[in-house]
Order: C-alpha cells, then structure tokens, then sequence
C-alpha cells in the first residue's frame, strides 16, 4: 500500500546546473464526480474521467542552479521563480504557484536550489469557462519531475508517472487525472485494482469499442468567473446533510461503468453520466450556503440535449463541471449527426456562439 512518505526521495545520484523542459497536459472531464475532499487534497469520494485531447496547458520550465550564498540568503518560504503566460509576466497566477511549491517541497527537495522560469499557454482561450488548474497543474508537475529525473536517472517510468499524478493532485485535485491515460480513476475503490487515493491510475478493466474515440464537444454558455471558488464548494461537503448519501452513490456508480465499459452500454452510460452531473449541481443547491452555477441556457441545452436523443435514438449525452458549460459526450460515428444539431440548435445558447471540439486523448506530453 502506497503512502505519501514513498514519495520523499533520500538523495540524488546526478546533478545539474541549468536546463529546460517542455510539456503538454490535457484537461479532462469526470464521469464520476469528485466532490468534497479531506487534508491534504484526498478525495472523499473516488472519481473517473474522460482524459481531453485538444484542450491543453503548454508549459516550458527554464532552472538555473543558484549560486551558494544566494541559495543561503533564501527565507524557508521564499522560493525563487517567474511565472510568464503566453509570453508576459502574470503576476496574479503567482500566489497559486507559490502555494503548490510550499506543498510539495517535502517530496522535491531541491526546489530552493533553482530559479525557475515558467512559461506556460493554454490552447483554448483564456477564461473561456474551460477549468485550466487541471492541466496546468498537471504540465507544471511532469516538469519538475523530468528536472528529479535528471538528478536521478534510475528513477522507473512507473515511479515517474505515479509521482508526477501525486504532485498535481497537490495543485489542483483533479490534475492527477490530466497524466496518464484516455481513462483516469482518482480515489479508493474496491473494484478496481490499483486505485489509490493518492494519484490517478489508468482505468485498468476492459473498455468496448463504443467508448473508443469519444468524443467531447464543450458548449461555452458562461465564460465569466465562478461566483463560488471549486475550493468553497469542496468545504461546503463537510457540513452537507447529504454528504455521506452522495459519497455512498459514486461508489455505487463507478462500480456501474466498470460493468459498462465492459459491455459497450452505452444506455447505462448515459444514466450514469447525466445522474452524476445532476447530482453535482444538486450538492450545491442543497450546500448551506446554497448556490446554482448552472444557468438559464445550460437548462435549454439539457433539455434540447434530451428532445435530439428520444427523436433520433442516438446516444448523446450531457455531463457538467463545476459551471454553467456544457460537455456534449457522443461516440465518434455519430459525429455528424451530432455536429449538425449543435449548429442547428445549440450554438445560440452559447456565449458568442462559441463551442470547442474535443475527444478523448492520452495524457501528457513531452515536447522537447
């Protein structure tokens, strides 16, 4: 059984001066949702999700090793970077950055030997309603591990990857999601091996050709800022009076995919995908205090959504994070069905008329 303690690294065998690396991670979309957590950004319930292709972080991670007595001067909470987005300083994104490194100082020991400069883009436009702390987070933690991967090249690509999945999370929760695999479990659970509350694990039970290819057509109805932080909510579960309830039904409903992925139900999936999403948004109305993300239009979508399904019987589903967006979820050959109705009907509840094509992808990405 993992703990967090197998992550702290005793020495490093290398050493380097100064160096860069580049990667690429994905966003990703759960079916499962992941709502409440513990200390120490543990799941109070486990969570699968659909790895994105399109949707990406691009980050550069430039380190040069500091020299002695300016490595002295540095305060046990000073760590020494600059954070550039799209090119210019963001000095906003900072304190977020800060806070990541302070958490997992204890698992990379040598972040205060290094300047870093951070140099990270999305490939989907900025606040367009797309949660990037989840693929930026996971970018940022496949380069410091590349940079432990030097200092210690013995390191398995098992480790590398675990590791690099256990480092997001401490970012942002479901950043461990955005590493490896088109198909992401987070969080213990009893039917499949492997889970850990720790980092995600590829989804290790057999998947049908229906679920091959999906693809995830994100409908940008709101693209302003969340009235209420994913953090706020998270704590809100503490105190909820259906919590343990909710907690109990994702169990229930992962154990349901494993059996649906398996057998290519794409019936069940959508039962199961559109009652999690629901369920998500009813943990918030029902928080005290209480709050709705969803707005008029994500109502008219759902229920055009519902109408196009019942009319041509084709397997169209909707699921939903934390906001008003909407993910169109529908496998790869009935693409042009699908495309045509989100034209036709869809695009006028969008903010701008705006949506953005995706589907099902596998992980992060080394660009150098």
């Amino acid at each position: 059984m993992f703990s967090a303690k197998d992550f702290i690294p005793t020495q490093y065998s290398h050493s380097i001066e100064r160096g860069d690396f580049k990667w690429s991670a994905p966003s990703n979309i759960a079916l499962v949702k992941y709502w409440g957590k513990k200390d120490n950004q543990i799941p109070a319930n486990p969570s699968v999700s659909f790895t994105l292709n399109n949707c990406k972080t691009i980050t550069k991670l430039a380190f040069a090793k500091k020299d002695i007595s300016t490595a002295l001067n540095v305060t046990k909470t000073n760590f020494s970077f600059d954070l550039l987005f799209e090119g210019k300083p963001k000095e906003d994104f900072k304190p977020k950055i800060q806070k990541f490194l302070e958490r997992i100082e204890i698992y990379l020991p040598f972040l205060k030997d290094y300047h870093f400069t951070i140099d990270t883009e999305n490939t989907f436009p900025h606040s367009s309603g797309i949660a990037s702390s989840a693929s930026g987070m996971a970018a940022l933690a496949m380069n410091f591990m590349s940079l432990e991967k030097a200092l210690n090249p013995a390191m398995t690509e098992e480790y590398f990857f675990q590791k690099a999945s256990f480092l997001a999370r401490l970012g942002s929760g479901s950043a461990c999601r955005s590493v490896k695999g088109s198909v992401v479990v987070w969080g213990n659970q009893e039917n499949i091996k492997g889970s850990s509350d720790l980092f995600g694990v590829e989804f290790p039970n057999a998947i049908h050709a229906n679920f091959k290819n999906f693809q995830d057509t994100i409908l940008l109805v709101d693209k302003g800022e969340k009235q209420v932080s994913s953090t706020l909510g998270h704590d809100l579960m503490h105190s909820h009076p259906y919590a343990e309830r909710r907690f109990a039904q994702a169990h229930e409903n992962l154990d349901q995919l494993i059996a649906i992925f398996e057998s290519g139900d794409l019936e069940g999936f959508i039962k199961v995908v559109e009652n999690e999403a629901l369920t998500l948004h009813a943990m918030m109305m029902t928080s005290m205090p209480y709050f709705i993300l969803m707005k008029p239009n994500t109502l008219q979508i759902i229920n055009a959504i519902w109408k196009f399904r019942a009319e041509t019987k084709i397997p169209a589903c909707f699921t939903l994070d934390a906001g008003a967006n909407v993910h169109v979820l529908y496998p790869e050959n009935d693409s042009a069905a699908v495309l045509q109705f989100i034209k036709d009907e869809l695009v006028g509840f969008c903010q701008n008329g705006q949506y953005i094509c995706d589907e099902i992808g596998n992980g992060a990405s080394s660009m150098i």
